[in-house]
């Protein structure tokens, strides 16, 4: 299960949509191993395959104690009217976070490791996080639910922090 490299903002493939995954052998399940050890590596709470350069709809979580999920094809069908604001940041973009409103409850399809198909309902934390990580699999980096002068304020913070030799 090797750490992989993390693609760092602004790299063009973390506003590209990512591909529906048809192969549900060996292949993604150790995709998946990779990508655990990696978010946890980077200290993250989700992590993407196009986040390590792999466009496919993959997605891990690890929230607190809870074990890991692995979404296979997410897809958000419902979310609530009500909306919760929460910071966020991402593992390509490490150092920096900001507020983002967000709904607070969603219902969502996705598969597992096997190809079996799950529905389900989240709502909190949970709720912001596939509602965060499947934007990155629809293309829709964090920072584009911002402002545009909160967006820029990130930008030229992330910008520092590289600079001074944070955020490698």
């Amino acid at each position: 299960m090797p750490i992989r490299p993390i693609l760092r903002f602004p790299d063009p493939l973390l506003r590209q949509k990512a591909g529906s995954v048809s192969d549900f052998g060996p292949g993604l399940a150790a995709l998946a191993a990779d990508l655990t050890e990696t978010m946890i590596e980077a200290g993250g709470v989700g992590i993407t395959a196009p986040h390590v350069g792999v466009m496919q709809r993959l997605v891990v979580l690890k929230l607190g104690d809870a074990p890991v999920e692995v979404f296979v094809n997410p897809d958000i069908t419902w979310t609530s009217d009500d909306v919760v604001t929460r910071d966020e940041g991402s593992v390509s973009m490490p150092g920096v976070v900001d507020a983002v409103t967000r709904p607070a409850r969603i219902r969502l399809t996705w598969a597992d490791l096997s190809g079996a198909p799950h529905e389900g309902e989240a709502e909190g934390w949970r709720a912001t996080c596939l509602l965060h990580e499947v934007d990155q699999l629809d293309g829709i980096f964090w920072l584009q639910r911002l402002s545009r002068l909160r967006r820029d304020k990130v930008v030229r913070r992330y910008e520092k922090i590289r600079r001074l030799g944070g955020g490698a």
